[in-house]
C-alpha cells in the first residue's frame, strides 16, 4: 500500500447540478493495487497505515486524471496551422499529413509523439480519432498501451469528398475495423470506436457498416463530428437529402449513450433534443472552435436540454495537448457570450476536463476523481519556484482560487507527476 500526502483538488459531484469543489489541504489517499482505498486527513491515515509507503506531495495540488473526450492522433505534426476555416485547413494541412500516415515507419513515429503529448499534458484517459490506414491505428493502441494511457479509438473510414488515398469501401472498412477490434477491444484499458471521420465524407453505405460493427461489438463506442462548421452542415444538408447533421447518424441507430459527438457549435432544438433522450455526449472543443474561426460553443443550450457535455483538444486543430488550457478557453468564450454565456468558475473546469469526460467515455465508476473505489489516476500540478502559477497558488486565499490560477496559467512543463492505475509514468 502507498499513502499519498498532498493538496487534493477534485469534483465528485457536478457542479452544473449543485455540487461543489472538494478539496483537502493536508489530504492522506492510501492507494492498493491502483485503488484510492481510503481518503483522509493526512494525520489520521498515517496514525493508522504506518506500514504504508509513503509519498509526500509537497507545493501545488494533486488533481485527477485529466479526460481528453476528441482528440486527433494523426494531426500532433500540423498543430498551427492558423487563419483558415474548417474545410479549408482540412485540405491544406491535416489531411495531406494523415495521408503520410500510411507508411507504417512513419505512422509508429507520430504515435509515440502523440502518447507523449498526452501523457505530459496530464491527460491519462482519451477518446482518440484514429486514422484511415488500419496498421497506424494498430501503432497507436501499441504505444498506448506501452504507456499505460486509458484509450478508446478505431479505424477513421470515409468514401467521398476527401484525398482518393483516404477513402475505404464500406466492406474494407468493415473488415479492417473488426480485425482491430479483435485484438485490442477489451485488452488491458484498451477499447475499440467506431469511427467516420463525418457525414460530409461518409456515405449512407458506409455508415451502415459502421452501424453494423458498433452494434456487433459489444461495449464499442461511436464517436465522430456534427455541427462545426456552417458551410460543412449546408454541404451534409444537401448530399442526405435534407434533414440535420444528427438524422445521418442517427437513422443508422448510431446515436446513443456510447456516442459522443464533436463540436457540436451550431446544433438546432431538435437535435439537442434527440442527443439528450439517447443520452449521447458532446465533446466541446474550444481552442479548435476559436482558431478555425467555427463559432462560439452553445453550452447554455446544451445544458438547458441536458446534453452531456465534456472536453477535447481536437489535436491539430486545436492549440496543445492541454486540457488546462481548453478549460481556460472554455471560460473565455462563455465570457464572450455575454448574456448567452454560462458563467464558469474552477469548479465547472475542472469537472469538464475530468469527471465530465469519464461519464461521457463510460468510465466514471472508474475515474474521474479522487475518491473512494476510483483508481488511481491523477497529476500532480508542481509549478516551477518563482513562476507566476507558483506565486499564484502559494499566495491563494484558498483551494479554489489556486485551482483558478492553475487553469489560467498552468503548462503541460508545470504537470510534475502522472500516476495511472496507481502506476508513476515516465514522462517526456
Amino acid at each position: 500500500m502507498t499513502l499519498y500526502r498532498a493538496q487534493a483538488i477534485d469534483t465528485p459531484d457536478d457542479p452544473f447540478t449543485g455540487g461543489v469543489l472538494r478539496a483537502d489541504a493536508d489530504a492522506g489517499l492510501l492507494v492498493e493495487d491502483g485503488v484510492i482505498v481510503e481518503r483522509g486527513g493526512f494525520a489520521d491515515l498515517r496514525s493508522r497505515h504506518r506500514g504504508a509507503d509513503l509519498v509526500e506531495l509537497p507545493d501545488g495540488v494533486l488533481l485527477p486524471g485529466l479526460v481528453d473526450t476528441h482528440v486527433h492522433f494523426p494531426q500532433v505534426r500540423v498543430i498551427g496551422g492558423l487563419g483558415m476555416p474548417l474545410l479549408e485547413w482540412l485540405e491544406r494541412c491535416a489531411l495531406p499529413e494523415e495521408a503520410r500516415l500510411a507508411e507504417a515507419g512513419y505512422a509508429h513515429a507520430v504515435a509515440g509523439e502523440f502518447v507523449a503529448g498526452l501523457l505530459g499534458a496530464g491527460t491519462t484517459t482519451a477518446l482518440v480519432f484514429g486514422s484511415h490506414f488500419a496498421p497506424a491505428v494498430d501503432a497507436l493502441f501499441t504505444a498506448a498501451a506501452e504507456r499505460g494511457l486509458r484509450i478508446t479509438s478505431g479505424l477513421v473510414v470515409s468514401d467521398r469528398m476527401l484525398r482518393d488515398d483516404l477513402h475505404t469501401s464500406a466492406r474494407c472498412g468493415y473488415d479492417e475495423g473488426r480485425a482491430l477490434a479483435e485484438r485490442w477491444h477489451g485488452a488491458g484499458r484498451s477499447r475499440y470506436a467506431v469511427t467516420p471521420r463525418f457525414a460530409l465524407s461518409c456515405s449512407d453505405d458506409l455508415l451502415a457498416s459502421c452501424a453494423q460493427l458498433h452494434h456487433e461489438l459489444a461495449d464499442s463506442w461511436f464517436t465522430s463530428h456534427i455541427n462545426e462548421n456552417l458551410d460543412e452542415i449546408a454541404t451534409v444538408g444537401r448530399l442526405f437529402g435534407g434533414g440535420s447533421y444528427l438524422d445521418c447518424y442517427d437513422r443508422h441507430d448510431l446515436v446513443g449513450r456510447r456516442t459522443v459527438l464533436a463540436h457540436d457549435v451550431h446544433p438546432t432544438d431538435a437535435e439537442l433534443k434527440r442527443m439528450a433522450e439517447a443520452q449521447a455526449s458532446v465533446a466541446h472543443c474550444p481552442t479548435s472552435n476559436a482558431a478555425l474561426g467555427s463559432g462560439m460553443f452553445p453550452l447554455n443550450r446544451h445544458l438547458a436540454y441536458g446534453v452531456h457535455v465534456a472536453l477535447g483538444t481536437d489535436v491539430g486543430a486545436g492549440t496543445g495537448f492541454s486540457l488546462l488550457k481548453e478549460g481556460l478557453q472554455a471560460y473565455f468564450l462563455q465570457r464572450l457570450r455575454g448574456p448567452d454565456g454560462v458563467a464558469l468558475n474552477a469548479a465547472h473546469l475542472l469537472h469538464l476536463a475530468t469527471a465530465a469526460g469519464a461519464r461521457a467515455l463510460g468510465l466514471r465508476e472508474q475515474v474521474g476523481d479522487l475518491g473512494v473505489g476510483r483508481r488511481f489516476d491523477a497529476i500532480w500540478v508542481r509549478p516551477r519556484p518563482g513562476t507566476p502559477l507558483d506565486i499564484g497558488v502559494r499566495n491563494s486565499s484558498g483551494p479554489e482560487e489556486a485551482l483558478a490560477k492553475v487553469f489560467a496559467l498552468a503548462t503541460p512543463h508545470d504537470i510534475a507527476q502522472v500516476w495511472i492505475d496507481g502506476e508513476a509514468v515516465g514522462l517526456p
